[in-house]
């Protein structure tokens, strides 16, 4: 049964401590809908190449939505403004519907961007109800990413009975701001709305390897609040919107904020500094990485932070630009918000976007993932993922549940909590200080060659280090663990800056100083001809490029379990790799 995972046992129990049921009445509300979910997601991923994109990821992301959809929810009395009484009266209703609209939020996805079909090569639709027969799937090409939105209709009542909506749509202010959550428009759907969205922005930290609390409570203090902050500020006294012949800073659309990229990343930096906020990003690369890690900025369907668009007026005028996506819903109250363009604003299909949408040194920017390969290479083109397939990486269950057991005035005594660990902490790659002692880290040890193998193996193993996605650092290739240099040499630096004063004792770039710390350890395969790094041609959907960096000899020196090697990597000779 796929709930029965220890993960997510541990998960359906934390739903259960956040309602005030009993293990009966549990079951009927909470438990028959998400084993319905279970049932139509199956192995499915949450999404192509960004989070939870591994099989059966989509249903780890809807246990984690819901998880912390309530955690959040019991911070309201709802419905606001009713009395006392009012809320009382319907406070399992809200409880149970903040649930459905976290879990559903993205059912639709399966419907509009997934192709399946069973071994025989006939098609299977969710309409069509759970899989009863082995399946394949693939992601289809060309597909529109807000249209799973608009999908979720078709398959709501698929998960939640007659009854439970009967009991729903009894309670008006609750049944509207359901529905508006259901069809994407999280502007209309108040307080509910702002539960998913921060939930689900908790969920994807936490897959990213970020910190899910920043997303649960962001601080005024923290970076990505200051941003948000600012562009609040900019949007209503600074920037220009909707003007209809251009120039304009941004377009406001019914179900966007499309923002001009360099132009209001500029202009977002130059006025935060000019109120003395400290620990601003030095480029917009870095401004574009903090809002998108952190939810504000919408990814692209590819996971990037910045779009490109061509934006059409009523009047015939037209030009492209690159956009940073935004939510309405985060920057304008409810009776706030502008009036919408319009025009038009239609996304644009392009490979190379813009210059300030980087990604890692070292890091491919095609489509690699693992966790969709096709089981056996003879089949034609076609749906992919065996449902057998099981992510291998181990994931931060301890963190995420940690954080869901924080106290809080209606939490359950300790207790009453599973014992979990505190959520790892992560470091930002915006701060970087001028100058900063030698010292042992929190992680027990100073920067070395034997330090960044446990911090590589540590990372990998609370999936703080994603594997085989398009952004990785480290790879399976050749049976074995494939570390891109000099992206994960780099990466390791960030968090531990003490390196620059260690390397610049011997004259070399930090990342250099750790690249040769490891590869005195001798743990890597040379190549015949005696360089330390291979290549690997990364094929892509529409282009190929290489990466450069070493083999593991041993390769659960970093990865607890070797996974299928990355059929979107090949690994060539080397013959034309430098070493580095």
């Amino acid at each position: 049964m796929l709930l029965a995972t220890p993960r997510r046992q541990r998960l359906l129990e934390h739903i259960w401590q956040r309602t005030s049921l009993s293990r009966a009445q549990f079951a009927v509300l909470y438990r028959r809908p998400l084993e319905r979910y279970a049932e139509l997601v199956q192995q499915f991923p949450a999404s192509e190449s960004h989070h939870h994109a591994y099989p059966g990821g989509m249903l780890d992301h809807g246990l984690e939505i819901v998880a912390y959809a309530l955690k959040l929810r019991q911070s309201h009395l709802l419905p606001a403004g009713a009395t006392p009484e009012a809320q009382a009266a319907q406070a399992e209703a809200w409880t149970a519907g903040t649930a459905y609209a976290a879990l559903l939020h993205d059912i639709g996805k399966i419907a509009v961007d997934l192709e399946v079909e069973h071994t025989n090569g006939s098609v299977w639709h969710p309409w069509h109800g759970p899989i009863q027969k082995p399946y394949r799937f693939r992601y289809g090409r060309d597909r529109e990413y807000r249209l799973h939105s608009a999908a979720t209709g078709l398959l709501y009542n698929h998960l939640l009975d007659t009854q439970i909506l009967d009991w729903l749509s009894g309670y008006p202010d609750l049944w509207s701001s359901l529905l508006y959550v259901l069809a994407g428009q999280y502007e209309h759907a108040g307080v509910l709305g702002e539960l998913v969205v921060q939930a689900d922005q908790a969920s994807v930290a936490q897959e990213l390897g970020g910190d899910p609390s920043k997303a649960l409570a962001a601080p005024k203090h923290a970076l990505q609040r200051k941003l948000l902050d600012g562009l609040r500020y900019l949007l209503k006294e600074v920037l220009k919107l909707n003007q209809p012949n251009g120039p304009s800073d941004g377009w406001l659309t019914q179900d966007a904020l499309w923002l001009v990229s360099k132009t209001v990343s500029d202009k977002l930096r130059a006025h935060l500094l000019s109120q003395g906020i400290d620990g601003i990003p030095a480029n917009n690369t870095a401004v574009f990485n903090v809002l998108q890690e952190h939810g504000v900025a919408l990814p692209t369907p590819d996971g990037k932070a910045i779009w490109k668009a061509t934006v059409t007026s009523d009047s015939g005028w037209s030009s492209t630009f690159t956009f940073l996506k935004l939510s309405p819903a985060l920057i304008w109250n409810a009776g706030e918000r502008p009036t919408a363009f319009a025009g038009t604003v239609d996304v644009v299909s392009d490979e190379n976007v813009a210059a300030e949408d980087s990604v890692s040194a070292g890091s491919a920017d095609a489509p690699i993932h693992a966790s969709s390969a096709r089981s056996d290479a003879s089949t034609r083109p076609g749906p992919s993922a065996p449902s057998s397939v099981v992510p291998a990486a181990v994931d931060g269950i301890d963190a995420l549940l940690g954080l869901l057991s924080s106290p809080d005035p209606r939490s359950p005594s300790p207790e009453e909590e599973l014992a979990d660990g505190p959520a790892p902490a992560t470091a930002s790659a915006t701060r970087m200080p001028e100058s900063t002692p030698v010292r042992e880290d929190a992680n027990g040890g100073t920067p070395s060659g034997e330090h960044f193998v446990e911090w590589l193996r540590q990372g990998v193993e609370s999936r703080r280090l994603i594997i085989n996605d398009a952004k990785a650092l480290v790879h399976t290739v050749a049976d074995t663990a494939y570390l891109v240099s000099p992206g994960v040499f780099q990466r390791y630096v960030q968090e531990h800056p003490q390196i620059a004063l260690l390397a610049k004792q011997e004259k070399l770039a930090a990342w250099q100083w750790v690249q040769k710390q490891f590869e005195r350890l001798h743990l890597h395969r040379k190549q015949d001809s005696g360089l330390n790094i291979w290549t690997c041609e990364v094929a892509g959907p529409r282009k190929s490029r290489r990466l450069h960096g070493y083999l593991l000899a041993e390769p659960t020196r970093v990865l607890a379990q070797v996974t299928a090697n990355n059929p979107y990597l090949k690994l060539i000779d080397g013959k034309t790799a430098a070493d580095a």
